[in-house]
C-alpha cells in the first residue's frame, strides 16, 4: 500500500479570527510607537547637525545615578541599558506567546519564519565579514546588520500607506521576533564583560524569585516593579548586558488562557507595557543614539571604509537575499504552497523591509566598538544609511503591488452583515447566510421602493394639472 502524500499547508495563508485581532492590536501600538521612534532619530540628527550640538552632546553624556551601587551612568547608558531593558521585557513576553499560543506553537508552520529569520541573520554577518575581510576592516561588528527593527518597519508601512494583507504582517511580526531572540542570545554571547558572580548569584535569585511569585499568583505591581529594578540593577553590575534581565522576566510570564480568562497575565501585561515601550523607551533611545555627524566626510566613510560598508551591504543585500532564500528553500522542501493570492515578489519585497535595522543594530554598534567613538559614530551612520535604503527599496517593491494588496485588505475586513466579524470567517456558517439573505432582501425591497417613488414621481409630473 502507498504512503499516504504530505499534507500540504499554504505559506502566507489566512490567519485565525483570535490571532488576527491580537496581531491588529499588537501592530497598531508598534505602527504609532515606530512614527515616534522616527520623529526621534530625526530630531536627534537635526539636533547633532546644527549649532545645537554642543547642547546635545551635554545631554548626552550628563551622569545621573548613585555611583555606590554602580549605576552611575550617562543617559544615553540609562536609555541604552535602562529603557531598551523595557523594549526587550515586551519581546520576551512576544516570544513566549508566539511559543505556545502563536505561530511559533506548531513545529511545522513555524518552520518557515525560523528558517528564515536564522538565514535573515546569518547572510548580513557573512556579507559583513566578506567586504571586511576584502577591505581588511575589523570583524568586531559582525552582529551589527542582522537585527531588524520592526517599529522602524511598521512607521515606514504607515507612511506610504501601504494596507498590507494580515498574512504578511504576521510573518513580519514573527520573523521580528525570532530575530530578536538571536539577537538577545548574541548580546549575551558576545558582548558579556567580566562577569562579577556575586551580582549575577543575585540576579539569579531574584529571578528564581520573581519566577516563584508568578507561580503563586502573587498579585501586585508594587511588588513586582520594585524586584524587577533590583534584579536589573543585579544583572548591569554583573557584567552581563542588563537588558536580558527584562527579557527573562517577560520569559517567565504565562501566555496561555485558563477557561474563563478573556486574556492570559502575559497578554494583559504586555498589553500595558507595549505603549511605555513603543512610545517612550525605544524614540528615547533613538533621540540619544541616532544623533551622528552627517555631514560629507562621515557620509563618505559609510561607502568607503569597510566596516560601514559591510553593515550596509549586510542590512541591504544580506538580510534581503537570507530571507527570501531561506523562505523559498524552507517552502520548498516543506512542501508548503504560497498563497495563491500573493506571489514571490510579495515575500522579496517583505525581506527588503527586513533590511531596516535601528534600534537593536545601534546598540549592537555601540557594544561593538565600545572605546572607539570616531567608528561608533561612523557604525551609527552606516546604519541608518543602510536602513534609509531598505525602506526605500521596500516601498518600491511593495507600491508596485499595492493594488493587489488595498484588494485583499478591502475583502479581509469587510463585514456586510455588521456583527463585528470580518465575512470572511464566517462563509462557512449557516446562520451567516441567513443573515446575509436577509440583507440582501432589505436591499432588494429599498430597490424596489425607490424605483417605484421614481416612476409615481415622473407619472405625476407628465399629467395634465
Amino acid at each position: 500500500m502507498a504512503a499516504p502524500a504530505p499534507e500540504r499547508r499554504t505559506f502566507l495563508g489566512r490567519l485565525s479570527l483570535p490571532e488576527r485581532n491580537y496581531l491588529a492590536d499588537a501592530l497598531r501600538t508598534e505602527t504609532v510607537g515606530g512614527v515616534l521612534l522616527l520623529v526621534a532619530a530625526i530630531t536627534a540628527l537635526i539636533w547633532a547637525n546644527t549649532p545645537l550640538s554642543s547642547s546635545y552632546t551635554a545631554v548626552s553624556d550628563f551622569h545621573i545615578g548613585p555611583a555606590s551601587l554602580g549605576l552611575n551612568l550617562s543617559v544615553e547608558h540609562w536609555a541604552a541599558d535602562g529603557l531598551l531593558a523595557v523594549f526587550f521585557f515586551v519581546a520576551g513576553i512576544e516570544l513566549k506567546r508566539e511559543l505556545v499560543a502563536g505561530e511559533l506553537r506548531d513545529r511545522r508552520t513555524a518552520a518557515l519564519p525560523v528558517i528564515a529569520a536564522v538565514c535573515g541573520m546569518a547572510m548580513p554577518a557573512m556579507v559583513y565579514l566578506l567586504v571586511t575581510a576584502v577591505g581588511g576592516g575589523s570583524t568586531k561588528g559582525w552582529a551589527v546588520p542582522t537585527a531588524t527593527d520592526i517599529a522602524f518597519a511598521l512607521a515606514v508601512l504607515a507612511v506610504i500607506g501601504t494596507s498590507l494583507p494580515s498574512a504578511l504582517r504576521a510573518f513580519l511580526l514573527t520573523l521580528a521576533v525570532v530575530d530578536d531572540l538571536f539577537a538577545i542570545l548574541i548580546i549575551a554571547v558576545f558582548f558579556t564583560a567580566d562577569l562579577n558572580f556575586a551580582a549575577l548569584g543575585g540576579a539569579f535569585a531574584g529571578l528564581a524569585l520573581f519566577w516563584l511569585l508568578l507561580r503563586k499568583e502573587v498579585r501586585g505591581w508594587y511588588i513586582y516593579v520594585p524586584l524587577a529594578l533590583v534584579v536589573w540593577g543585579l544583572m548591569y553590575n554583573s557584567g552581563v548586558h542588563a537588558t536580558i534581565a527584562g527579557v527573562a522576566m517577560g520569559l517567565m510570564l504565562r501566555c496561555t488562557r485558563r477557561e474563563g480568562e478573556q486574556h492570559s497575565p502575559g497578554e494583559h501585561i504586555e498589553h500595558l507595557v507595549r505603549p511605555l515601550s513603543a512610545g517612550l523607551a525605544v524614540p528615547l533611545f533613538a533621540l540619544f543614539s541616532a544623533g551622528v555627524s552627517i555631514g560629507g566626510d562621515a557620509l563618505g566613510q559609510v561607502f568607503t571604509r569597510p566596516e560601514t560598508l559591510g553593515v550596509v551591504l549586510g542590512l541591504v543585500v544580506g538580510k534581503t537575499i537570507g530571507i527570501f532564500g531561506g523562505t523559498w528553500l524552507a517552502a520548498r522542501f516543506t512542501k508548503a504552497e504560497l498563497n495563491p493570492d500573493l506571489a514571490w515578489p510579495d515575500v522579496l519585497a517583505l525581506a527588503s523591509l527586513a533590511g531596516i535595522g535601528f534600534t537593536v543594530s545601534l546598540l549592537i554598534g555601540e557594544l561593538a566598538f565600545e572605546g572607539d567613538a570616531t567608528l561608533t559614530e561612523e557604525i551609527k551612520a552606516s546604519v541608518l544609511m543602510g536602513s534609509l535604503i531598505a525602506a526605500v527599496l521596500a516601498c518600491i517593491l511593495l507600491k508596485l503591488r499595492d493594488r493587489t494588496y488595498l484588494a485583499l485588505f478591502a475583502e479581509e475586513e469587510r463585514d456586510e452583515d455588521l456583527d463585528g466579524i470580518p465575512d470572511v470567517y464566517e462563509q462557512d456558517n449557516p446562520e451567516y447566510h441567513l443573515r446575509m439573505a436577509a440583507i440582501y432582501e432589505a436591499k432588494a425591497a429599498e430597490h424596489r421602493r425607490r424605483a417605484q417613488v421614481a416612476g409615481a414621481s415622473r407619472d405625476g409630473g407628465g399629467s395634465p394639472a
